[in-house]
Order: C-alpha cells, then sequence, then structure tokens
C-alpha cells in the first residue's frame, strides 16, 4: 500500500521505478502458507510471475517450492537456495541443454507436454546415468473464462496433451526406462476470480486419477497448477487474496488417496498486489477531444497493458486538485500501443506529478525490455 511517508520518500528518487512492499509480500505468503498447510497442500511459486531477488528470498523463506518454465529459472531458484527437490520444470519447450542441466541439478520433476518430450527426456538421462521423475502434463479442455491470450487449458491452446494422447503416453513411458512417473499436471489459465472453474477442473482431475490407476499407475502427485485471480480494480480493498476459499475448493471436490500429494503453482495471487510502477508526468498535452498524460515510463516499463489490454489502476499520487479530469495516460514509445489507461479520471495533472500504476508485482518487472534502447527500469523497496 502506498501511504503519505512512503510517497514523500518518492520525490528525491529517479522514475520510473517498481516500488515493491515487502511487508504486504509476507503478510500475503503467510496467509497462502498458512491456508495451504491446513489441508497438507505443497505450493510452488511460478518464478515467471517476478524473479526479482528480493522478491524471491521472502517466497524461499516460507518455505515454497519452485516453478520454473526455462532453464535459468531452475539455475536462478537454485542458486537462490531453493531446495532442489522442491523445484518443478514445466514448459511446452524445453531446450536440450536446458533439460540436461536440470538434470544434474537433481531437481523433483518435469512436467511434460508431448509424447516425444517423454522420449527426449529419456535418451538425455540415459546419457547422464540418471532417472528423471516426471508428471505428464494433461489438456483438461476447461475453459477457465479469462482473457484468450493467458487461456492455457483448451484444445485449442498449444499447451499440454490432450487426452486421446494417453495411451500413446503410456505406450511411451513403457518404453523409457530412464523416466519414472510420478504425477499429473494441469494449469487452465491465469487471473481466474470465478472459483467454480476450479471445481470443474477437480472433477476432470479425478477422472484422470482414476484412469491412471485403471492402467495401472498409482500416482503421488496430483499438480493442479495456479491461476487464482487478483482485484485490479480495488488494490488497496482486496491486498490478499481469500486463500482459504480457494484451497478449500480442491479439498472438498478433489479426490485424492491418503498417501497423494496435492500441489499448486501460484504466481500472480502471491507477489501481484505488492508491486506498484511509479513514474512521472514528462508533458500535459490537452487537446479538443482529448487530453493527454505522457509518462517516462511506458510499455517498456508495463508490457501487460499492450499485450492484453490489461487494466491497472492508475493514480496521481502527488495532485492535491479537487478538479477531475480525464486523460489518456500513455508512454513515450514510439507505439501506438504504448497506453496505459484510456479516459482515465484523475485529479488534474501537472509535469512532474508521480503517477503509480498498482498491482504491478506480477507480469511487470520480468517483461521489461530494451526496446528503444531504454535502460532497464529500477527496484525501490519498502523499508
Amino acid at each position: 500500500m502506498l501511504n503519505k511517508d512512503t510517497i514523500s520518500s518518492f520525490n528525491e528518487l529517479e522514475t520510473p521505478f517498481y516500488y515493491y512492499d515487502l511487508k504486504l509480500l509476507e503478510q500475503t505468503l503467510e496467509s497462502c502458507r498458512m491456508a495451504a498447510d491446513k489441508f497438507g497442500f505443497h505450493v510452488h511459486y511460478a518464478l515467471k510471475a517476478n524473479f526479482n531477488e528480493q522478491v524471491l528470498e521472502a517466497i524461499r523463506k516460507i518455505g515454497f517450492g519452485a516453478d520454473c518454465v526455462s532453464g535459468n529459472e531452475v539455475k536462478k531458484a537454485i542458486d537462490l537456495g531453493f531446495d532442489s527437490q522442491k523445484v518443478v520444470f514445466a514448459g511446452v519447450g524445453k531446450s536440450d541443454k536446458e533439460i540436461t542441466e536440470a538434470l544434474n541439478s537433481d531437481i523433483y520433476c518435469f512436467n511434460v507436454e508431448s509424447v516425444q518430450e517423454l522420449e527426449i527426456i529419456n535418451g538425455l538421462a540415459a546419457k547422464l546415468g540418471k532417472e528423471a521423475r516426471v508428471a505428464l502434463r494433461i489438456n483438461p479442455n476447461v475453459d477457465a473464462h479469462t482473457h484468450q491470450y493467458i487461456t492455457t487449458g483448451l484444445e485449442e491452446n498449444k499447451f499440454g496433451i490432450n487426452q486421446w494422447e494417453l495411451n500413446a503416453c503410456i505406450e511411451q513411458l513403457k518404453a523409457c526406462k530412464q523416466l519414472n512417473l510420478i504425477g499429473i499436471h494441469f494449469h487452465i489459465g491465469s487471473q481466474i476470480t470465478n472459483l467454480e472453474v476450479f471445481k470443474s477442473l477437480c472433477l476432470k482431475v479425478n477422472e484422470l486419477n482414476v484412469w491412471f490407476a485403471d492402467h495401472g499407475y498409482q500416482l503421488k502427485v496430483l499438480n493442479v497448477g495456479g491461476g487464482l485471480g487478483v482485484d485490479y480494480h480495488a488494490p488497496d480493498e482486496n491486498p490478499i487474496n481469500d486463500f482459504d476459499s480457494y484451497f478449500t475448493i480442491f479439498n472438498q471436490f478433489l479426490e485424492r488417496r491418503n498417501d497423494q500429494e496435492v500441489h499448486f503453482e501460484l504466481g500472480r495471487a502471491l507477489v501481484a498486489q505488492c508491486g506498484s510502477l511509479i513514474s512521472r508526468i514528462l508533458y500535459v498535452k490537452n487537446g479538443l477531444k482529448k487530453n493527454f498524460l505522457i509518462l517516462d515510463a511506458g510499455m517498456t516499463e508495463l508490457m501487460r497493458p499492450a499485450l492484453y489490454q490489461a487494466y491497472h489502476k492508475i493514480e496521481n499520487i502527488s495532485s492535491l486538485s479537487v478538479k477531475k479530469i480525464k486523460y489518456d495516460v500513455v508512454g513515450p514509445i514510439c507505439e501506438s500501443t504504448d497506453c496505459f489507461g484510456k479516459e482515465v479520471e484523475l485529479p488534474e495533472s501537472f509535469r512532474g506529478d508521480l503517477i503509480a500504476i498498482r498491482t504491478a508485482g506480477a507480469y511487470g518487472e520480468v517483461m521489461s525490455s530494451g526496446y528503444n534502447l531504454r535502460e532497464r527500469v529500477k527496484s525501490v523497496y519498502s523499508k
């Protein structure tokens, strides 16, 4: 949260930068840990949401594992002290180099997304004389009812193994002597706010858990992924997710044996609200039909609005004016999509005012770029 003392401390800082409220982060992590522990659930943090080292250190200290989607994420997690036996490597396109390095790091599990990938991991493991633990990422064909660009669980998506391919997977596994199938894995999308979607996922997981048991596989792990959404519209009213309700859905509807573990891969829900992008107004352009605030931050610092048409709450944290004006809030990049929000009602704003773009702790800093030879965005932390 942004209070007066915090905002005052920003005045002397060079913008743009990401501000991380580490106290809120710790409160969020503790809330999640306590809710998961009630049911004996295991949480892995999805590094793709944010791999800022201070953020990762707080997550490591709480005891969560690491869900990685690249070889460098695997390396980062292990270098920062995450237990390799809590590191899972997912991703639809793992390279031979990445797989080999993960095998050498003795990670807990590969989440495998195709029949061919089983063959490749088996061959690389054989060369190293290692056994690879694998979980099959299955496409459950469950609609997450979220933005089309962040839906991942439908048959039309590139992710996962389709259910009609499972018999081929079983045959491949029988031929792959270096592989140990320990579980099944699902991830249906991101920014899911309707918990009924997760109920539908549970029913599909139950069906497939029985299917594998019928085929001779007593699975150790049911990995239900992540995808829990956050409140982008009211970050101060809902800074911490209702993790109790989220995990209760799975406890109620997921049918697991006593010896089966349930794993989650949460990212956005853990880190989104602790981060804000802080920027200054460079120019104010008043027109006949449009008013523009041109910021020193752009799509190079926060890509989500340009990429997904994503909403972020925008606040002028300097202005004391009671006069309200609607502005298009834009960046300095030479692209028409470099826009954070259209017709945003703000106090009358002036050059030099500070602007906060809220709920930017997930998929913000990690997606920043050097396009236009922009300097990489810096980070500032709460004390």
